[in-house]
């Protein structure tokens, strides 16, 4: 490892083997969008050193970006601008340090994967609910600073739902153990909250008591054909009434994203002979006694005799449930073979998405000759509206309309009452649409919270709020 003076002066000062070689593996994001830097690489063992690292930085001013899985999509991750700073790497972190099956608690330290949890949890036979396509390296630190989301949101809440209590080191050095296993507990000002969401501006999370969930005694999936959104979302409503809080997952997929599928992936199965307009898929979750099956057969009928349902498949296995699940997950990989124009992560009241997916289209239509994939969580109100060249073109010939594209979409939802930016965070990516769009008072107070326990803006700077707003 070469360092300049600066580096090799504040390595002297770490704790003895916590440096690592600096790679773009650290230092990359998982989009290409930004290109980060690095004077050292530092992958503390424990809490302790992750505390002496951060006095050391606090005491030389020197910037620190905490690096989880990697997977964020906001360059939250990397540092492309201003003096090198230390990669602070939780992969040594990694440890589940404890399960208590009977309170459904599992204590998992910031570097464990979301998939450690979830196996973890089902050897204990119980389910940690957080899932997300990047579970197998996104890393628990990473999904409680930015809060993520991923499928199962409408039944079991985000990150920030799932999380007891934290241990976190604060930019001063000093450890705040809160590693509670509470469900209540009333003491003042939710600390825990503040640093979940926050992507590492306030603190490094080094560890979490997560909650565990019994896993339903019957399971099923289906993949149902609708007309539209409109009925797509009339569909949720029956499902909800009919299987009362049994709805673990419902995503809504457009026909575009199947075309992309069967365009860059011909060999994944896909269950319908014609491609629809819309399907949504649907898991839920039943207690002992009742048979998914048979409720996923009911929402069938009830929606085709609404009107709301043309065609459907029913997993009969594990093994086709995973195949259906495959279309959805896939088709993130399908948008990357394709090449968008422009991306966005957005949120809506439910009552508002049908009417927005309409008028947005009509919008673009007006602006120029393009593929819309919008697919997404409908059950949460999470929508990813993608944009892409017209079959034939490229996306070069939008590069001068490609941020009005973005503003025009973001605009549109922000009028209806939604947000920008609805599980991937702001990071480095959102930083001026949140300035833009952001409530004026709320940001102050950010700056703030900002100010008092990063005096120095030394915790990942540029990232949620500019350096330059602080």
């Amino acid at each position: 490892m070469t360092l300049n003076p600066a580096d090799d002066r504040l390595a002297a000062r770490l704790p003895q083997g916590v440096l690592r070689e600096v790679t773009s593996a650290y230092t990359e994001e998982a989009r290409g969008l930004f290109t980060g830097q690095a004077g050292l690489v530092a992958a503390p063992r424990d809490s302790g050193e992750v505390a002496a690292i951060l006095r050391v930085c606090a005491e030389a001013q020197v910037p620190i970006v905490p690096r989880g899985g990697g997977t964020g999509l906001v360059g939250g991750q990397v540092m492309p601008e201003g003096p090198a700073p230390l990669i602070l790497s939780l992969e040594r972190m990694n440890a589940i340090r404890e399960i208590y099956p009977d309170e459904n608690v599992i204590l998992a330290e910031a570097g464990a994967t979301v998939q450690q949890a979830r196996d973890a949890a089902a050897g204990a036979g119980r389910q940690f609910p957080l899932s997300l396509a990047s579970q197998g390296t996104a890393q628990i630190g990473g999904v409680l600073s930015t809060n993520a989301g991923g499928v199962n949101v409408l039944r079991y809440g985000n990150a920030r739902a799932l999380c007891l209590g934290i241990e976190a080191v604060l930019p001063s050095g000093e450890i705040m153990r809160d590693l509670k296993r509470l469900r209540k507990d009333n003491t003042g000002y939710d600390l825990r909250d503040l640093l979940i969401g926050a992507e590492g501006t306030l603190g490094i999370i080094t560890a979490a008591s997560l909650v565990m969930a019994p896993v339903p005694a019957e399971s099923g999936v289906a993949m149902l054909v609708v007309e539209s959104p409109d009925a797509a979302l009339r569909l949720l409503s029956i499902a909800q009434a009919r299987m009362a809080g049994g709805v673990s997952a419902f995503e809504l997929i457009s026909g575009v994203g199947l075309d992309f599928l069967q365009e860059h992936f011909p060999n994944l199965r896909q269950p319908f002979a014609s491609r629809p307009k819309w399907v949504v898929l649907i898991e839920v979750g039943l207690p002992a006694g009742l048979v998914a099956d048979e409720a996923l057969e009911g929402l069938f009928m009830a929606g085709s005799e609404a009107g709301l349902v043309s065609d459907g498949v029913i997993a009969q296995s594990g093994q086709q449930a995973a195949e259906l699940w495959n279309i959805r997950e896939d088709i993130p990989h399908a948008n990357r073979a394709v090449g968008a124009i422009a991306s966005h992560d957005i949120s809506l009241p439910l009552s508002e998405i049908a009417g927005f997916i309409r008028d947005a289209g009509a919008m673009l239509a007006d602006r120029g000759d393009m593929r819309i994939n919008c697919f997404g969580h409908l059950g949460d109100g999470n929508l990813h509206y993608n944009l892409f060249p017209a079959a034939g073109r490229t996306r070069a010939e939008y590069a001068d309309i490609r941020s009005g594209l973005s503003f025009a979409v973001h605009e549109m939802v922000l009028a209806r009452g939604g947000s920008f930016s609805a599980e991937h965070g702001v990071g480095r990516l959102k930083v001026a649409d949140l300035e833009r769009w952001g409530d004026p008072v709320r940001l102050a107070a950010m700056r703030a919270i900002k100010q008092a326990l990063d005096p120095h803006g030394i915790m990942n700077p540029g990232a949620v709020l500019s350096c330059a707003s602080r």
